[in-house]
């Protein structure tokens, strides 16, 4: 089983300094790789600078051309969450074409599957402006090099980083060809993401939203990736799958109040990796997001490697959250969730 990895130098050079989306977080994620053999398992994928025109079909030039001359002019804080260097330029070119080149890949049948080890992320980015760490939406991005260079019309996006993807929403807001499926904490940054966002016009139906109370795990994230996106993914019928994979929600990670283990991931990815097997012969591509405890994030990107090489067991380095929280009526919330999607007919 060929799995690729996209992994280079030049996200590094997007220096963020003490920023909790730091450049450490690809390094940590190297390094566990390397001491637990996946490394040696997998094919590396050479990444390289989205073109602008490829950048363009997402974001406005007035917004590209300005983050360039913010860039150039030495970076900054460009807004209270997003921080740019000199390098940032090149490494957020360099992420969505990394991303782009696993695609490739992947739908030419190079590779079973991907993931991209890339930085910065991407899922917040809208249109016209950054937003939350992210620079360019590099999911959206390579969704739409997929739609325009391969003969296919429909593109399942799985969001699992516990912020909602508010700029791949906006982005495929009104559009069938991309199924955007996002699980995570509500109410949470961005704020957005409530079920009842679905789409409009033509898209109407393709957006859907799964927002998580807090201090909920595995076991609810499992059932919602059972009984919610699996339906969903079994009548739209994907021809390829993208996952914004972010590791935010891992018990461990501060930065949010969700409580998934390492195994609780692998256990997704396995779900992911049937619904891609059933509909697109294993098509899917797999992009760092989110994920700011060092550990855990590694930890966790070689818990779906390992899934994704086809391996049965997982290494868990941190166990079971101490506690955790099943709202009481998730029955409930999971049949409100079908029969917005029309589910239960």
């Amino acid at each position: 089983m060929s799995v690729g990895y996209v992994y280079d130098d030049i996200y590094q050079l997007h220096d963020t300094g003490a920023h909790v989306e730091g450049k450490d977080r690809l390094t940590h994620i190297d390094a566990v790789l390397e001491k637990t053999g996946i490394k040696g398992q997998l094919k590396l994928i050479t990444p390289r600078a989205a073109s602008i025109d490829e950048i363009a079909t997402i974001h406005s030039r007035d917004y590209i051309d300005d983050l360039k001359r913010e860039i150039d002019a030495g970076g900054g804080w460009l807004d209270p969450d997003t921080y740019v260097s000199t390098g940032s330029w090149d490494a957020a070119l360099y992420a969505a074409g990394g991303l782009i080149n696993a695609v490739n890949a992947v739908m030419r049948k190079e590779y079973s599957s991907a993931f991209a080890l890339i930085r910065p992320p991407g899922h917040h980015a809208v249109p016209t402006h950054q937003m939350g760490f992210c620079l360019f939406n590099n999911v959206a991005i390579a969704a739409r090099f997929a739609l325009k260079n391969f003969d296919i019309k429909k593109i399942l996006i799985i969001d699992f980083d516990v912020h909602h993807g508010n700029g791949t929403q906006e982005a495929f807001y009104t559009d069938p060809h991309v199924l955007y499926f996002s699980i995570h904490q509500y109410p949470w940054y961005p704020f957005t993401g409530r079920a009842d966002e679905t789409g409009e016009g033509s898209g109407t139906g393709f957006n859907v939203n799964v927002p998580m109370e807090a201090e909920t795990g595995d076991k609810e994230y499992l059932r919602i990736f059972n009984e919610v996106l699996t339906p969903l993914a079994r009548r739209y019928r994907p021809e390829l799958i993208l996952v914004s994979a972010g590791y935010d929600a891992h018990w461990k990670d501060d930065i949010s109040c969700i409580n998934l283990s390492t195994t609780g991931y692998a256990r997704l990815t396995k779900i992911i990796k049937h619904i891609a097997d059933e509909s697109c012969d294993g098509k899917m591509v797999y992009a760092l997001e989110g994920g700011y405890h060092r550990g855990a994030l590694a930890f966790s990107v070689a818990a779906t490697f390992e899934v994704l090489l086809g391996h049965e067991s997982v290494l868990d380095h941190y166990g079971e959250p101490p506690s955790s929280f099943t709202p009481p009526d998730f029955d409930g919330f999971i049949n409100m969730l079908q029969n917005i999607h029309k589910l239960n007919n």
